[in-house]
């Protein structure tokens, strides 16, 4: 069976640096925005209305902008249509070879695959800090505003979590690693961690 390596994470912890790193470290596939894109493709939904919908917590707030039953029906709708779709991508990306999963619920919706689920987080100072070094030149944040962003991006991928899942997302028993990447230099903690998941798959 292929090593599949998923990524849970909170926003601004590092969780696709480290899995891009990890990725070149091991030689696995990697996979992150390229989901969405072939997600956009089997429905003919836009890649950001899917990124709102799936990761931002637009499920919690459909009632807000239901302007009608009918709308709302629309919402759940195509809700559905993106979880059927990303299942099928994700499934057909686990067949393919070793690869390392950012996001989508891969933890869950792959669990068949006995994949190794990693956690990454870290302090609301590193997460701002690190949002702030990452941040497009037109994007001009206070620390609060940024913090605000964090929690509200975080709130909705919990949200997202407990539509395919009753357990608890960040839940450390979830998980077979957490990382805390509070001030710590990822790229020097890459070798290490390819290190561990190596002795990890070497067990199974």
């Amino acid at each position: 069976m292929n090593k599949i390596i998923t990524i849970s994470r909170e926003f601004g912890s590092g969780g696709r640096e480290i899995g891009k790193r990890l990725a070149d470290e091991l030689g696995f596939a990697y996979y992150d925005r390229e989901i969405v894109a072939e997600i956009a493709k089997q429905t003919g939904m836009t890649e950001e209305y899917i990124k709102n919908i799936s990761e931002k917590g637009a499920y919690p707030y459909a009632f807000q902008f239901a302007k009608s039953f009918a709308m709302y029906s629309s919402l759940q709708s195509n809700q559905t249509d993106i979880l059927v779709a990303q299942t099928k991508v994700l499934k057909e990306i686990a067949k393919k070879g070793n690869c390392i999963i950012v996001g989508r619920g891969a933890n869950i919706i792959l669990k068949d695959y006995n994949p190794m689920n990693i956690f990454v987080y870290a302090d609301i100072e590193s997460k701002i800090n690190r949002c702030h070094k990452k941040a497009k030149e037109d994007e001009n944040l206070t620390d609060k505003e940024m913090e605000k962003k964090i929690i509200q991006i975080d709130n909705g991928r919990k949200n997202y979590h407990k539509l395919i899942s009753n357990l608890e997302w960040g839940d450390k028993r979830n998980y077979h690693l957490c990382i805390n990447t509070t001030e710590v230099e990822i790229k020097n903690i890459i070798s290490a961690l390819g290190d561990y998941i190596e002795e990890w798959f070497g067990g199974k």
